[in-house]
């Protein structure tokens, strides 16, 4: 996991000595600068954007740097990486989430007391999987497919569409002498 220190960026980008995320103009060269940054991360790797020394983060900034950079993500403009936010405070959250509702998207999420959380939407089938995934850490398809009791052609299409959503990891691992696809959390 790599971790993008928020505030270190905003000071390196800005240079105005605030703490704050505030104005669309300020969020695209905060957004821009992780692009940037990002983009010499290899496949497979979990991008932690830390927000624990920033103070508040607007509903203008929140959508430009955080639903930007998902919908990008999601579209595959950077490979295949992984955003987690970290370090979140609750007025943070609550912004950052309301940007992300507004374009149906969602992040996974670590507050600065260390709860998990899911921000933004997500059908229930989906979150309900996705927390099968954070209690067992990993799984395959025939494995969700025994702990909920469904089909095994669900089972995959529920952990596909939560790695196309990039809230979890898609690993080639052996298993029982047989190649499979594991799903694990971020």
């Amino acid at each position: 996991m790599q971790t993008y220190n928020i505030y270190k960026i905003l000071k390196e980008e800005l240079k105005n000595g605030s703490s704050d995320l505030v104005t669309r103009t300020s969020g695209q060269a905060i957004r821009r600068r992780i692009e940037r940054d990002m983009e010499n991360e290899k496949d497979g790797e979990v991008i932690a954007l830390d927000f624990s020394k920033i103070g508040i983060i607007d509903y203008s900034c929140a959508d430009e740097i955080i639903a930007k950079l998902i919908t990008r993500l999601l579209g595959n403009e950077y490979g295949d990486k992984y955003v987690l936010l970290t370090g979140l405070s609750d007025n943070q959250k609550e912004n950052i989430e309301v940007a992300l509702e507004r374009k149906d998207l969602a992040v996974a999420a670590e507050m600065r007391d260390g709860e998990r959380v899911l921000l933004g939407n997500l059908h229930n089938y989906l979150q309900d999987t996705l927390d099968a995934i954070r209690k067992k850490g990993k799984l395959t398809a025939k494995e969700l497919s025994e702990l909920k009791k469904i089909e095994a052609n669900t089972s995959g299409t529920r952990l596909l569409n939560l790695h196309k959503k990039r809230l979890v990891r898609k690993v080639d691992e052996i298993k029982n002498g047989a190649r499979v696809w594991v799903y694990e959390g971020l």
